[in-house]
């Protein structure tokens, strides 16, 4: 009778641990971002709907040619939404430009669902934005201040050498399209792409956001002129505020994605509790 030998090497087995992914300071101003940032697209699109237009430079009025306009009107006895960038209009009928309020069409570039508040009313619009856009300020500096002094920057978000190779680089996007995500030891830190685009909106498109904001202040314009030299003239600074708003909302929508499609319930609790839980491999016992 033959005897079966047993392999002497451990068989690999895989165990599931809990690592440290995220601090409080990083947990808590992310929370903060989130309620900032929902009440100031809110408030924003209430304050864009008093004026449903984006200029280029000093000045911009009815008569002034508009390059994005969001509006409504009756050219065949049905009132019809539309959008126009440039030369080109879509129609945007019970989405932008017209919306149903009571059972009635009314003419609004943003449905009321959308807008803080949901009535038409400038002067509310802009306390709400105002009162969040200085907490969110302040929560950046915090969020700024604490990534500097703890070297979280450095640590976490700075890309390496390799992973800036067009090669990397390449295969990252590949494997994001087909939804292949970070596992084991990997997982534990950002990949080269998260890295990139955070630091993208963190130094670009916060700032721009933040100054274009402060541009079209009349109060900072008397302090700081500069400001409309520099992003040539309210208008334009209206203008480029409304697109930097547009990118981080595409940011934030894509962001919600990923996590999602990575695995909801393993992310939200790292920016929770932060801690993130991989899959090792590990000797059977």
């Amino acid at each position: 009778m033959t005897e079966t030998l047993r392999d002497p090497r451990p068989t690999p087995r895989r165990k599931t641990i809990l690592i440290r992914r995220h601090s409080v300071v990083t947990r808590l101003t992310h929370w903060l971002n989130v309620l900032c940032l929902s009440f100031l697209l809110l408030s924003g699109l209430q304050i864009f709907n008093a004026y449903p237009q984006l200029h280029w430079g000093q000045s911009g009025a009815d008569a002034d040619p508009a390059f994005i306009r969001i509006g409504a009107n009756e050219t065949t006895g049905v009132p019809h939404g539309f959008v126009t960038i440039g030369g080109v209009t879509v129609s945007t009928t019970g989405i932008l430009g017209l919306s149903k309020m009571e059972g009635e069409w009314s003419q609004r570039a943003f449905p009321a669902w959308l807008t803080l508040p949901s009535y038409q009313d400038l002067a509310a619009g802009r306390r709400w934005h105002f009162f969040f856009a200085w907490i969110f300020v302040l929560n950046g500096l915090v969020y700024l201040g604490y990534g500097l002094l703890s070297r979280h920057f450095r640590r976490d978000l700075a890309p390496t050498r390799s992973e800036l190779a067009p090669r990397h680089l390449w295969r990252e996007i590949v494997d994001h399209a087909r939804l292949r995500f970070p596992k084991g030891e990997k997982a534990r830190r950002y990949n080269a792409l998260q890295k990139l685009t955070y630091i993208a909106v963190i130094a670009a498109l916060l700032p721009l956001m933040v100054l274009t904001g402060l541009t079209m202040s009349p109060g900072v314009n008397a302090a700081f002129p500069v400001l409309l030299d520099i992003f040539g003239g309210r208008q334009s600074a209206r203008t480029l505020h409304f697109v930097t708003a547009s990118l981080l909302v595409a940011f934030v929508a894509v962001h919600v994605a990923m996590v999602i499609l990575s695995g909801p319930w393993n992310n939200l609790r790292s920016m929770v509790t932060g801690r993130y839980a991989i899959r090792q491999e590990g000797p059977e016992a």
